[in-house]
């Protein structure tokens, strides 16, 4: 049995939108916290035709609502003109809405009345290693997080056609680009960027588009949450830093099918970098729901010398090795950070069977460490 550590608390007085990627089990959650509230589905064809026809019928069924009742849109980005229908009831008769979606680009490009501030926003992400009893680092490795992936002992058929949805339902269904064959060469170009300093020239000159068109394709998987960013620490001290951002896919299952690389083993250089993606992808997602903003970001110097995450203002430094026994040459990142930024925690998160520490850095094993983050342990 799999308990989700978000409870969209903010919905228990607020009207919310809660976005999330597809699958990520958002409407699942809805319906285990809210069971007896009314819910509109708009991925229902017949839901769907009704409301676009007469967006009124909203405010009609819903106008002798009780002050403060509970009412859940699903996939409201389908349907952005009924959020005036929304407001309205929000602002006359004090019903709270829960707005879900996978996307606020549609949202913002239609120019719609997005509640002037009256519904606060929520992300929900893949799942997280402490929300799965008896949690299997390999298998998140392989298959990653979404529920219907991790589940199974091999997503690779069901990693097909979610991208394959993907595409369909948020590229091509919501037009948001003119050219699908381009995007999906993109596409595969973004996995081999997930992780790496993003440079748009270099991914255009591979999938044969504009560095501009590079740009705003990288937007679109950001706005329907395919992909997050990690900025640079650019805070100076004694080096030149690296300015440019990192991207990730949002889930290391998806950039292994995008990739073809499955079956990943210890020692290999593919475990590495799918073990560095989940590590952020669990950071993105612990720092999400406690609501923080702008604490993660990884630094490198023009040299060469890089740590993985860093988070605050250089509160901690955190390089993610898939050693089985970390050896000094693999703390030369952290040792120059700490040079820089003496006040700093210094973490790697490897395989190592035991906690030690090393002078001043403290190497965790991985299941400590994500123990260690979700109580609140590192940050």
């Amino acid at each position: 049995m799999i308990e989700r550590i978000f409870k969209l608390q903010d919905a228990e007085n607020e009207s919310v939108f809660f976005f999330g990627a597809r699958q990520t089990g958002k409407t699942t959650l809805l319906k285990e916290l809210f069971p007896d509230v009314r819910y509109y589905d708009l991925l229902k064809s017949d839901e769907f035709e009704r409301f676009s026809r007469r967006p009124w019928l909203l405010r009609e069924e819903l106008q002798d609502g009780h002050d403060g009742e509970l009412v859940i849109i699903d996939e409201i980005q389908k349907l952005p003109v009924l959020l005036d229908e929304v407001h309205w009831l929000i602002v006359n008769r004090g019903l709270r809405f829960i707005l879900t979606g996978s996307s606020a680009r549609k949202l913002r490009r239609s120019g719609v009345n997005l509640l002037g501030g009256r519904a606060l926003r929520n992300t929900f992400y893949p799942l997280v290693s402490a929300e799965i009893p008896d949690f299997d680092l390999d298998r998140a490795l392989n298959n990653g997080m979404l529920p219907r992936h991790y589940l199974v002992s091999d997503a690779t058929r069901r990693l097909s056609g979610y991208v394959g949805n993907y595409l369909q339902t948020e590229i091509v269904e919501e037009a948001l680009v003119r050219n699908l064959q381009s995007f999906t060469r993109f596409l595969d170009a973004a996995a081999l960027t997930s992780g790496e300093m993003l440079v748009y020239n270099n991914v255009a000159s591979d999938c044969g588009v504009s560095a501009v068109t590079a740009k705003a394709y990288f937007e679109i998987l950001i706005d329907t949450l395919f992909g997050f960013m990690i900025p640079a620490y650019t805070k100076v001290m004694k080096r030149r830093l690296i300015q440019a951002p990192k991207f990730y896919l949002f889930d290391v299952g998806v950039t292994n099918y995008l990739l073809k690389r499955s079956h990943l083993q210890q020692g290999s250089p593919e475990y590495g970098h799918a073990l560095e993606h989940f590590i952020m992808q669990e950071l993105v997602a612990y720092f999400g729901y406690n609501q923080y903003d702008n604490v993660i970001s990884y630094w490198r110097t023009n040299s060469g010398i890089e740590v993985d995450a860093v988070l605050g203002d250089a509160d901690v430094a955190i390089e993610i090795k898939s050693s089985t026994e970390v050896k000094d040459f693999q703390m030369r990142g952290l040792k120059s950070f700490s040079d820089d930024y003496p006040q700093a925690r210094l973490i790697i998160v490897s395989l190592d069977k035991y906690r030690r520490r090393k002078e001043n850095i403290e190497i965790i094993p991985v299941r400590e460490f994500l123990t260690d983050l979700w109580l609140g342990k590192i940050y």
